[in-house]
């Protein structure tokens, strides 16, 4: 009883020091409250997507409710995550991720032999389970960090999405999470090999292709993405004042789309064609999965597109007429095109034509109106067809699912239509830096992000095809690819024809 006795005269102590110590700190000073007119602009700003008035804007806090820097970042996250623009791009990564898979694998997966229809689909989780686990270390943050301060790679801030949380990174959006923001360009980052290795279906081992993707994405699709979507780019005229080269690119021309077909049309030469190319007939073993998969990619191009707005505003509305427009009138042409050449329209035309369509305007959807998006449509049919039908036969390329004719080819064109006819009309962004370019010689610095995207993609996916060729090796024996990849590579069939299974 003593003991417990002056245990409880200690506590007693204790507690009255602490209380005395509290009485005698002084009150943190509280943080003025926003005044009516704050807090009405920046409901303004959020529904045109802009900038909050500072006095409204969160960040992390310690216990005195000052503002603070997580470990690492040169400064604060700040920001205020808005439900509606939130959740737009939420469901716009969804629709992304939805363009991998199912759709893509089922485009794809179509235009193969049936021997090889799972290997297809194989690639597509491959590389999304491996491009996941690189943006997660490190592929994030040399795209979207800052630390390096280079405008052609990003820095080491955000490796293991360090910081990445629920406040915005305002680098890039005041209203949406940057947790959100990280998740939707890990879907583009997964996407953009995945078109790649349609050039070199049926022939290339699925241990080179996840080995061949993950160098690909850290050496030649994170630089890139940097210079023209880091706020710091090199190429990103739209955001970066000091940009060495002033060229604008909404969704993905250069990131995407030319550095997915230019890059496959080097791996599909180093790698050589399918045995029989050119002698044995190689149909595409179901069209109607293709049509499904067309469809797919259809839908989730409004999220690829109209969600590049970061934000569902003005500009995201425009994009995602404009991404209709383009791909119907590209699908029409495509198919018109066609009847006039052969005497018949295909449905693999009109696939061809609507996918060729959609990259054409990807480039261009924000920040062109309806006629720019009309052009796209008829020269996003047109010249990608002229690509695939003669200029691969004038070079014999084995680019089995014309990747370099629809993607390389179409992205191209998209960037120069971009060029021609943005507008601050359709863009009001395009007069804070780009005013004195814009209908006037924009084109000319499309132009030069044209040249230096072909030299990276170009050179870096030469270098990457053979060191792994060199090392590995790229291609299944000659037996295996005679079999199929589907049984040699996975030990499984897409279709059991026996009754009795």
């Amino acid at each position: 009883m003593h003991a417990l006795s002056l245990l409880l005269r200690c506590a007693g102590i204790s507690l009255a020091l602490i209380v005395s110590a509290a009485a005698q700190t002084p009150p943190a000073a509280a943080a003025p409250a926003p005044t009516l007119e704050q807090r009405l602009a920046s409901v303004e700003a959020y529904l045109a997507n802009a900038d909050p008035s500072a006095p409204l804007k969160t960040g992390p806090k310690d216990k005195a409710g000052h503002a603070t820097i997580p470990a690492g970042l040169t400064t604060p996250s700040v920001g205020i995550p808005g439900p509606g623009h939130n959740t737009w791009l939420m469901v716009s990564a969804a629709l992304v991720i939805f363009m991998t898979l199912p759709g893509l694998g089922l485009f794809y997966g179509g235009l193969v032999r049936t021997k090889n229809v799972l290997s297809v689909i194989a690639w597509c989780f491959g590389i999304m389970s491996l491009v996941t686990v690189l943006w997660w270390a490190v592929g994030y943050s040399l795209v979207f960090g800052k630390s390096f301060d280079s405008p052609f790679l990003g820095g080491t801030e955000f490796f293991f999405l360090r910081g990445v949380g629920a406040e915005p990174n305002t680098d890039y959006s005041f209203w949406v999470s940057h947790s959100v923001f990280a998740t939707y360009q890990l879907a583009f980052a997964v996407i953009t090999p995945a078109v790649l290795i349609g050039a070199v279906v049926e022939r290339m081992k699925f241990s080179a292709v996840l080995v061949f993707s993950a160098l690909w994405l850290l050496l030649v699709y994170c630089p890139l993405a940097h210079m023209v979507w880091g706020a710091n780019g090199y190429m990103n005229g739209l955001a970066n004042a000091g940009a060495g080269i002033r060229a604008i690119d909404f969704a993905g021309g250069m990131v995407v789309e030319m550095a997915s077909g230019f890059s496959a049309l080097v791996l599909c030469i180093v790698l050589g064609p399918r045995l029989g190319h050119g002698k044995t007939p190689m149909p595409p073993h179901s069209l109607v999965v293709t049509v499904i998969g067309t469809g797919m990619l259809w839908i989730g191009w409004y999220g690829f597109n109209a969600g590049s707005a970061l934000g569902s505003d003005g500009v995201a509305a425009n994009a995602f007429l404009t991404t209709t427009l383009a791909a119907a009138v590209a699908s029409g042409t495509w198919a018109a095109l066609e009847a006039l050449t052969r005497g018949k329209a295909s449905v693999l035309g009109f696939c061809s034509g609507a996918v060729a369509g959609l990259v054409t305007i990807t480039p261009a959807c924000g920040y062109v109106d309806v006629t720019g998006a009309m052009v796209a449509g008829v020269l996003g049919g047109l010249v990608p067809f002229l690509a695939c039908t003669k200029l691969k036969a004038w070079l014999n390329y084995d680019d089995a699912l014309d990747v370099l004719g629809i993607h390389g080819v179409g992205g191209l064109v998209g960037l120069l239509i971009t060029g021609v006819f943005a507008s601050t009309t359709a863009n009001p962004n395009l007069s804070n830096n780009l005013a004195a370019l814009v209908g006037q010689s924009l084109w000319r610095e499309q132009l030069k992000g044209i040249g230096v995207t072909l030299l990276l993609t170009v050179g870096g996916t030469a270098l990457i095809a053979l060191a792994v060729k060199g090392i590995m090796g790229l291609r299944p024996t000659i037996e295996a690819e005679v079999e199929g990849l589907d049984i040699s590579e996975h030990g499984e069939e897409g279709y059991i024809y026996d009754p009795k299974s």
